[in-house]
């Protein structure tokens, strides 16, 4: 898989979803299908989407017992979605156990990555809430080396970190970004931003854009400014 911009469809229902990726009548973004789509709508959702041709990022961001996420990654292999990803703090063998769980019998699987820090958490917040004291990048850093170490194909992580990943990770391990938006944009709740061309300059892989098109007064025209900055 190649770079390309994501799509965070951020929606609450699937009428509102599928109003939006009607819009598209050429190029179909790939789309992101976060927590409260899925919750609200199911499998089905995913099901719909991948039928009308769109590739997705599963966002779900898995975090337990070893032996339970192992069970929900064989679940959500038989979807057939693109990208899945779960959190890089819930241990190696945790990590370990989603691979093993969503691999499926002839060897296929998703890409699996993991997060690292959401890009709403500063290095403040980190230290307060979470009591982790180190640096913000050697913590994502450390995150990256582990989830490469237990077999997954990247991470989630700022633009800002893209770069330091790849040099520590090597070229082929993904970094997949969220926290883009347009130099002209509203930054909203995230803290660790970039534009789409800075993301690239970088080196994220993929680029994962919500608001800054899903919220535009023409969304198709948004998505491909997007690409064209991003992938240029």
């Amino acid at each position: 898989m190649g770079k390309d911009v994501i799509v965070a469809c951020d929606f609450s229902s699937a009428q509102e979803t599928y109003a939006f990726l009607d819009r598209f009548t050429d190029r179909k973004p790939f789309v992101k299908i976060g927590m409260e789509l899925f919750y609200a709508e199911g499998p089905q959702i995913v099901r719909e989407i991948k039928r009308r041709g769109h590739r997705i990022f599963l966002d779900l961001k898995l975090h337990d017992i070893p032996n339970t996420v192992k069970k929900a990654m064989a679940v959500l292999s038989r979807l057939d979605v693109d990208i899945c990803n779960l959190h890089a703090g819930g241990t190696k063998r945790m990590m370990e156990a989603a691979l093993e769980g969503l691999t499926r019998p002839d060897g296929t699987r998703p890409l699996l990555i993991a997060v690292t820090q959401l890009t709403s958490t500063d290095q403040e917040s980190m230290e307060r809430d979470l009591m982790i004291h180190a640096p913000m990048d050697q913590v994502v850093m450390h995150y990256a080396k582990t989830a490469q170490e237990a077999g997954l194909d990247g991470v989630v992580c700022s633009p800002l970190e893209a770069g330091q990943v790849h040099a520590i990770c090597g070229q082929d391990f993904l970094t997949v970004t969220p926290g883009v938006r347009f130099a002209d944009g509203d930054a909203g709740d995230q803290k660790r931003i970039m534009t789409p061309a800075q993301a690239k300059a970088i080196g994220s892989d993929y680029i994962v854009v919500g608001r800054p098109i899903t919220a535009a007064a023409d969304p198709v025209a948004a998505y491909a400014r997007c690409v064209r900055e991003f992938l240029g």
